[in-house]
């Protein structure tokens, strides 16, 4: 009984040395690599690119005040609408001392000038009523008389622009009373009543009061990249998805791409803009973010396949076609082949020459393939 048991153990033994080892040996094998296999069909192809931007009118303009001041009354405020000559603001003059103090020498110098040609004027007077001067002296002298009558009330007038913003000699026109510079809607005003503003000059911009803009005519506007700058031309058939409305598509033209580019984040970006068409009873604000979808191009009906069944080698592209059984997962052989391809939408390509319709192309290698699944053709 003990030898029987005995054998029986060596008999296990045995056989379980033996399934180790052919274990090992299997494991030790290469594994055929399988790949997937991209079925080329008829596909219909719409390539588009897509540019992040915004809502904005065409026309805009920031209003400045002519004279530094503080701002005694704000007569708009963000949303009403004003015409080209509207009071939208008054500017109480802060007078620069600098400048005052300029102007009052100016009006004391032309006060002594005046007072010297009028002597002269006089003595010239009563020579020319004796006979002793000509009547051409006498009429020289009568114009400079004139001339320095006229530079004292210019030295007094500028007096009065300075310290309260406008003149005798200027009417009605004050640059106390800033004025819209067009007609639209006031989408800001950035500053409140009792705020210091200042003047537009050579040396500053000035403080911006109001922002006034054409509402009735809105444009979206955003960046390209350059690498896709090149395809896109000017009337190309554009679609707008905005943010705050995203059930809506609003219909444009491509109008403007900007011939210089510039540096964002480290790339080079080229301005769009794009003619919106707003369909009747839609409010746009100005500032809304939206995205333009761009048509560079489409095709119906052709051979295509997934770009990843696609080579590119040298500058050339090349497919890899299947020539061993499908079902033989185990041992395929593909034949390298040229093709020439066409259009593109990001996920298919056109096929134009180098395989038929029905033939199975490589696609991407099957790192697990699941038991019983034998291969993968996609279409």
């Amino acid at each position: 009984m003990k030898k029987t048991l005995k054998v029986i153990g060596l008999c296990l033994l045995a056989i379980y040395v033996g399934y180790t080892l052919y274990y090992l040996w299997q494991q030790s094998q290469p594994k055929p690599t399988v790949y997937e296999l991209v079925s080329p069909e008829q596909r219909n192809l719409v390539k588009r690119t897509t540019v992040a931007g915004s809502m904005e009118a065409r026309r805009q303009v920031d209003v400045k005040p002519q004279a530094t001041g503080i701002i005694s009354r704000l007569l708009v405020q963000p949303g009403d609408m004003v015409r080209a000559g509207d009071i939208i603001a008054t500017v109480k003059i802060i007078p620069d001392m600098a400048q005052l103090n300029e102007a009052k020498n100016r009006v004391e110098a032309a006060q002594i000038n005046l007072t010297e040609v009028q002597r002269e004027y006089d003595r010239t007077q009563a020579l020319y009523k004796d006979g002793v001067v000509s009547r051409e002296d006498y009429e020289v002298q009568n114009n400079r008389l004139a001339a320095a009558r006229e530079g004292l009330v210019a030295a007094q007038s500028q007096v009065q622009v300075i310290t309260s913003g406008q003149s005798a000699r200027s009417g009605n026109i004050s640059i106390t009373n800033l004025r819209s510079t067009m007609t639209g809607m006031v989408l800001s005003v950035p500053v409140k009543e009792g705020a210091a503003v200042s003047s537009t000059s050579v040396f500053t911009e000035g403080t911006t009061v109001a922002k006034i803009a054409d509402m009735s005519d809105i444009i979206f506007r955003g960046y390209i990249d350059e690498t896709e700058v090149a395809l896109l031309q000017t009337g190309m058939d554009v679609e707008l998805h905005l943010g705050s409305m995203q059930e809506l598509t609003i219909p444009a033209k491509l109008t403007y791409i900007a011939p210089e580019g510039v540096m964002q984040n480290g790339a080079k970006m080229f301005e769009l803009k794009a003619d919106a068409d707003i369909p009747e009873g839609v409010n746009i604000r100005s500032g809304y973010s939206a995205n333009a979808s761009i048509l560079l191009g489409s095709l119906n009906n052709v051979l295509a396949c997934d770009e990843k069944a696609i080579s590119f080698e040298d500058g050339k592209t090349y497919v890899y076609v299947l020539t061993s059984p499908p079902n033989d997962t185990q041992n395929q052989q593909f034949e390298r082949r040229p093709v020439t391809i066409g259009l593109s939408d990001g996920l298919s390509i056109e096929l134009k020459s180098g395989v038929k319709k029905g033939e199975l192309l490589r696609g991407n290698e099957i790192k697990e393939q699941s038991k019983g699944t034998g291969f993968t053709i996609i279409q």
